[in-house]
């Protein structure tokens, strides 16, 4: 197993620059997931590191070996693609054993590392079958055992479960994670999916328009967005979050909107804004609480407004209101039957509201 290193690493397509001079390590046996949205450039150092792509700066090292020059099957690397990439002539057996058997590896080394991979993965039973016999979780856990027999010192995973429905994207993503836990080897994962990255991740690295916005663990990630991207783009629902001014009310700053709603800044951050300072506010669905299902907070802003949707989750409910002009999203934990046109009182956990600055995008 080996830690990877990446210094300065960019990559160009023309004059674009998809990613731009990204530092990053990644520990030994760590599960690092990358994630952002289309074009942010994950896949594209995913595949730098597994030398699908050339660099065309900055160096990236596979324990203390530097690679920039290797070829991809000279890098000790696995990568498991999203279309799963199997021999359709050939059982589940051949695919598993194939590139070991064009390394030349004996037969009887072979048949182990075949077998031992089809029972990490309880894939056993398929071995004698071709890809058409199987589901698309099946053909998943072969694509992964094929990596698993050459015992990479970094398996690289490319969005792997976005061909699958949700319920076995669930099935997998656990499956991944037992894995891990089994093999014990260091793992790159990309992902679009925010709900995958916080669920596989000891650590995730958010990536927004070819640069880091931030690197942490899912749990740092979630409690202290160092950015407004991160705070909306991290967490199901996403974050709400409201433009607004700070002013002056009666010696107490308060953030004030375009509709002229004014909420009290924060006790904990009263001396960090300036008056006429443009900031956004945010707040989690589970921090403004409809009044009449849940307990009201120490530090809080109360406020009315009118159900426009509501959905019931089973453990939980989202309601769907107005600031405003702008739709929030409320959570509650209790089974009660809320309809749209109900009028709700909220209070808003005022304890648990993140503010940024709007020119530079950072948490205050």
């Amino acid at each position: 197993m080996a830690k990877v290193t990446l210094e300065k690493v960019s990559k160009f397509y023309g004059n674009v620059e998809a990613v731009k001079k990204i530092n990053l390590e990644i520990n030994d046996k760590e599960f690092l997931v990358l994630v952002g949205p289309s074009g942010c450039g994950k896949s594209s150092t995913l595949r730098m590191i597994a030398g699908l792509e050339e660099i065309d700066e900055g160096n990236i090292k596979i324990g203390e070996e530097t690679v920039n020059e290797l070829e991809p099957r000279e890098r000790n690397v696995s990568m498991v693609f999203q279309n799963y990439a199997l021999y359709p002539h050939m059982t589940v057996e051949e695919n598993l054993g194939f590139s070991l058997k064009i390394a030349g590896m004996k037969k009887t080394d072979i048949d182990t590392r075949v077998f031992e991979a089809a029972g990490i993965l309880d894939i056993e039973e398929f071995l004698k079958r071709k890809p058409a016999q199987l589901s698309g979780g099946q053909r998943q856990r072969v694509a992964m055992g094929r990596a698993i027999v050459r015992r990479p010192d970094v398996f690289l995973f490319d969005e792997p479960l976005s061909n699958l429905d949700a319920k076995l994207r669930n099935q997998m993503r656990t499956e991944i994670k037992r894995l891990h836990q089994k093999v014990e080897t260091t793992i790159v994962y990309v992902t679009h999916d925010q709900v995958e990255a916080m669920t596989l991740a000891d650590r995730i690295v958010i990536m927004k328009d070819g640069i880091i916005e931030q690197i942490g663990t899912p749990l740092d990630l979630f409690e202290t967005p160092a950015t407004k991207f991160v705070a909306t783009f991290i967490g199901s629902p996403s974050m709400n979050m409201i433009s607004s001014i700070v002013e002056n009310d009666q010696g107490k700053k308060v953030m004030k909107n375009e509709d002229g709603i004014s909420v009290p800044v924060p006790l904990s951050k009263q001396d960090i804004v300036k008056e006429g300072q443009k900031i956004s506010f945010g707040f989690r669905a589970e921090d403004i609480v409809p009044l009449k299902f849940g307990n009201k907070p120490s530090q809080s802003w109360d406020y009315k407004s009118r159900v426009n949707l509501s959905e019931p989750l089973g453990t939980e409910t989202l309601i769907f209101t107005n600031f405003g002009k702008i739709e929030i999203v409320s959570r509650m934990f209790t089974p009660e039957l809320v309809r749209a046109g109900d009028d709700l009182d909220f209070a808003l956990n005022l304890d648990r509201t993140y503010l940024f600055d709007d020119k530079t995008g950072k948490a205050l």
